[in-house]
């Protein structure tokens, strides 16, 4: 599917709509995927479950940064996985793998948060940490080279 032609069916369905962007917001989201990387590898001794909740919030908050950056945002009760979507139009088969990697943490995180008899491995947290930390610094590439213009602020 196309780019134009995903976000004309999404806002057809009330899923997403423009949004002008806001290189502040776009900044602030991608800087705190960064933290959230470093509060997730800090608390996997601590608790498992929120340190691959955090792993995936830093995914999320990128792949709204990307969102932004394309002029969209999310609405309606499927935020979460319309952001997944959207990503997947924008990265292509190139980071497929990456998000069904993204897709499979929304879900378990989903069980995680609603149904807490689940757990959460060790393996499964530096998976998830390895994919957030890629995913992250993908959607700064890609950001970075469609403005060139704009250089972020926020050191590492």
């Amino acid at each position: 599917m196309t780019f134009e032609k995903f976000t004309e069916d999404y806002s057809q369905k009330g899923l997403i709509k423009k949004h002008p962007a806001d290189f502040s917001a776009i900044e602030n989201l991608i800087s705190r995927g960064y933290k959230e990387i470093k509060i997730a590898q800090a608390n996997i001794p601590i608790d498992e479950g929120i340190a691959f909740t955090t792993a995936y919030t830093a995914m999320l908050h990128a792949g709204r940064a990307l969102m932004f950056s394309k002029g969209f945002r999310p609405i309606d009760g499927y935020q979460h996985k319309t952001v997944v979507n959207f990503a997947s139009i924008i990265l292509g088969t190139e980071y497929e793998k990456l998000v069904l990697h993204f897709d499979k943490m929304r879900r378990k995180r989903n069980l995680f948060t609603y149904e807490a008899s689940i757990s959460i491995s060790v393996s499964e947290v530096k998976s998830a940490l390895k994919s957030a930390s890629n995913f992250v610094k993908i959607t700064r590439n890609i950001v970075e080279k469609n403005n060139p213009q704009h250089r972020f602020k926020f050191n590492l």
